[in-house]
């Protein structure tokens, strides 16, 4: 029962609570520093690991032990000011005197005056415990939530794993020895033991699993390291309720005169008890707090005897239930009977014999997938809009790296050697699982993964087909013709193996050398382009020089043919005039001489300067010229019948 100090004449020696109200508001004082320096101490070691190691185990393990912790510290804090009122109660300080009023204070300094006094009452109406028990509570959850990592890998700890586990099992039992003391404490001695002891089981149960999580842990388990992070779920779950509690605690009137309540009391951590009994703390809560006694209700008695039937009843309908299945659109089920496949059943409702004498396995209709040879990366691919740049995946430049790569062995010749080129190509497959009832079953009892299975089928099909080809013919070939034969010898190998899997396209993205070697391949594929252009160039210079030899060749022949006919013609044309001068001599005789004489006389003085000086031309007589004295060129003596 509550002492208020107003209503009734009290004495206040007389009882236990009062009496041992000094020794209990130390202890919890003790015990608060302590835990709050623990949790200081876990905070700064998983700060300075987590700067050098961000995937540790230990930054979890740190934050979750210091969550837990805090939420003890809480519960103390709030058992310690219900002690230290009853020490004041008991020992009452001396009243202090009032001190005079000053004078009234204008400016800043009054209005700096009325911020203090209207803070200090709303303080005082709020409550330190419940602001001590919010702040420490809320950090509580901060810790946990700060070191909330479900993706950590398995890490081993070695040797520092095994001492932090032993640390942790002795600070575990050294609580456990203060929980048994709790425990063991008298209602009217130490009324808030019983409800702060089941706060003292969060950090031991958070202990404990810690140091199986130290212990068991390795770079292959995976599960301790989910088992850290899970752990932080308790001190979290309770630090909520404290927090809940400290805002209710906001609207209950407060009288300075009245034994307070403690607020820092668990319902979640009152449920850490062999045998579990939610009900009856549920019983006890409402009774100790609204004076609500649930057994003196019939209708609760009734519900606690029905409810194994009930429950009986509800889970054997449920169990009838799991016999009926429903199958999506995009969806098949094969139907199992006793563990032997009966039936594919189509989208719909389907009603079988219940789990686990019957079940249905689902399977794909229709749906398209698309997979690369390459390793499937784990990063899942980010939608770019249509109006956005491309992403980086979409670059298709030798010398970048891309993600769905795959390096392929192909042959390779020089001159008499044999040899091999490495070449990288991203090769895709269009499949689906077949629309048959058998296809269905084939994909779903014959291989246990099909993307792996079209993944190193697609790989050895890839390795035989491209030994037999070489750089250059794989980098010139049509892509579509490529991509159609590595199609069909994928399916082949498919259908022999009875898969059930139906490949609807192969696309040939990219084939091009590895990245770094890429410029290298650059630098002899511009090697060859220019020894190319320079035999076209210097085959077009010897054409050119053929072309003028020959030109020449055949201006000189004609020329020659040209003159030969020339001289030809021209003596021809001396011939005709010898023979025509010879036909004229002979009709006419000394007058074609004559003619002849006068002509090349009269070409021979067309343009010739004459000076002709006879002494027989006078001034008296004008100039003549007689050429009757002239003698013939031909000789006078001879006979005109010889001449004939």
């Amino acid at each position: 029962m509550r002492v208020d100090l107003d209503a009734e004449e009290v004495r206040l020696e007389s009882l236990p609570r009062f009496q041992s109200a000094a020794v209990q508001a130390r202890q919890l004082y003790q015990l608060g520093v302590a835990l709050a320096l623990l949790a200081l101490l876990a905070w700064a070691l998983a700060f300075f690991i987590g700067l050098f190691s961000s995937e540790s185990l230990w930054p979890v393990l740190l934050g979750n032990n210091a969550a837990a912790m805090l939420v003890l510290a809480a519960g103390a804090q709030s058992a310690f000011w219900v002690a230290d009122w009853r020490n004041g109660a008991l020992n009452p300080p001396p009243p202090a005197i009032a001190a005079a009023p000053d004078e009234q204070v204008r400016g800043i300094e009054g209005f700096n005056q009325r911020v203090d006094a209207g803070a200090k009452r709303l303080l005082v109406t709020i409550g330190a415990p419940v602001l001590w028990l919010t702040g420490v509570s809320g950090a509580a959850w901060w810790s946990v939530q700060h070191t909330w990592n479900l993706a950590l890998p398995g890490l081993a700890l070695g040797t520092w794993g095994s001492v932090a586990a032993g640390i942790a099992v002795l600070l575990a039992f050294a609580l456990l020895v203060f929980e048994r003391y709790l425990t063991q404490q008298q209602p009217g001695q130490w009324p808030e033991a019983r409800l702060l002891a089941p706060l003292v089981r969060v950090p031991i149960l958070t202990l404990l699993l810690s140091a199986v999580c130290l212990i068991f842990s390795s770079d292959d388990a995976v599960w301790p390291a989910r088992l850290a992070v899970l752990t932080g779920l308790l001190p979290a779950a309770v630090a909520i309720e404290l927090i809940l509690r400290a805002l209710a605690a906001l609207f209950s009137p407060r009288r300075d005169r009245l034994e307070p309540r403690m607020i820092g009391q668990s319902f979640v951590a009152g449920m850490l008890r062999w045998p579990p009994q939610p009900l009856l703390a549920l019983q006890s809560e409402l009774h100790n707090r609204f004076g609500i006694d649930l057994r003196q209700i019939w209708a609760f008695t009734y519900m606690r005897k029905a409810f194994l039937p009930v429950l009986a009843v509800v889970a054997a309908v449920g169990w009838v239930l799991s016999g009926v299945n429903e199958i999506p659109l995009q969806g098949r089920g094969i139907y199992e009977r006793f563990g032997e496949p009966v039936a594919v059943l189509g989208p719909g409702l389907h009603a079988g014999l219940p789990w686990p004498l019957g079940r249905v396995l689902a399977v794909e209709n229709g749906v398209v997938h698309e997979l690369a040879t390459s390793t499937e990366s784990t990063v899942d691919p980010l939608l770019t809009p249509a109006d956005a740049l491309p992403p980086l995946t979409a670059n298709r430049l030798w010398d970048a790296t891309h993600v769905n790569d795959k390096s392929q062995v192909i042959a390779s010749g020089s001159g008499d050697k044999q040899g091999f080129q490495i070449v990288n190509m991203d090769v895709r497959f269009v499949y689906r699982i077949g629309l048959g009832d058998r296809a269905a079953i084939a994909a779903t009892y014959h291989s246990a993964d099909v993307p792996t299975l079209i993944r190193s089928t697609a790989s050895r099909i890839l390795v035989h087909d491209f030994a037999s080809r070489t750089l250059d013919g794989v980098l010139g070939e049509q892509r579509s013709a490529l991509a159609d034969d590595i199609g069909r010898a994928v399916q082949a190998d498919l259908d022999a193996l009875d898969s059930g899997v139906e490949i609807l396209a192969t696309v040939v993205e990219a084939i091009h050398p590895p990245a770094g070697a890429a410029n290298a391949y650059h630098g002899v594929q511009a090697a060859q382009i220019s020894a190319q252009a320079l035999i076209a160039r210097e085959r077009g210079a010897a054409s050119e020089q053929t072309n003028v030899a020959q030109l020449q060749a055949s201006v000189a022949l004609d020329q020659a043919h040209a003159l030969a006919r020339e001289v030809n013609a021209t003596a021809q044309t001396a011939d005709l005039r010898f023979g025509a001068e010879q036909k004229a001599y002979a009709s006419a005789g000394h007058a074609f001489l004559l003619e002849q004489y006068l002509s090349q006389l009269s070409l021979g003085l067309n343009n010739a300067k004459l000076l002709i000086l006879d002494h027989r031309l006078g001034g008296s007589s004008a100039p003549t010229l007689d050429l009757r004295s002239f003698t013939l060129p031909a000789d006078p003596v001879a006979p005109r019948k010889a001449a004939q």
